[in-house]
């Protein structure tokens, strides 16, 4: 089996955010998380896995204080919910682009009124939208 690359320690937050939570399991355990999946046969039904490859992933979340196991549930720690964004993101990504016209697909909803969510927008420290274009990467000392 070949070795997985860590980042780590790389010093870039991005890198560093993918080595936590980068492959395409664990984004999919988050995602089953949210949903309200908790227990380990609730997230191999869901995400139709293997056993090993589900303990890895549960195991490598746990470890990486994204998710909490209790005596039988794995439960979003406030590290694992502040990926609600990423989550969001990802799923309206995918709509727009991974859907054939009219093609049927879930819908993350607003439970109080039903409705689905806005589009998330960036936005600057003062308040407006932002583009790829607008912004640079600096590192820090």
């Amino acid at each position: 089996m070949v070795k997985r690359t860590s980042f780590g320690t790389a010093d870039c937050p991005v890198a560093r955010s993918v080595d936590a939570v980068g492959d395409w399991w664990s984004l999919l355990i988050v995602r089953d998380a949210f949903d309200g999946s908790r227990r380990f046969g609730e997230f191999q039904r869901s995400l139709g896995v293997a056993k090993n490859i589900l303990s890895a992933r549960l195991r490598s979340l746990t470890e990486n204080g994204i998710l909490e196991h209790t005596d039988s549930d794995y439960v979003l720690t406030p590290k694992g919910e502040a990926l609600f964004g990423v989550i969001v993101a990802l799923r309206q990504w995918g709509e727009a682009f991974s859907f054939e016209p009219g093609e049927p697909h879930s819908e993350l909803l607003d439970r109080r009124d039903g409705k689905p969510l806005r589009p998330l927008e960036i936005h600057a420290a003062d308040g407006r939208p932002i583009t790829p274009a607008e912004t640079e990467v600096r590192k820090l000392d």
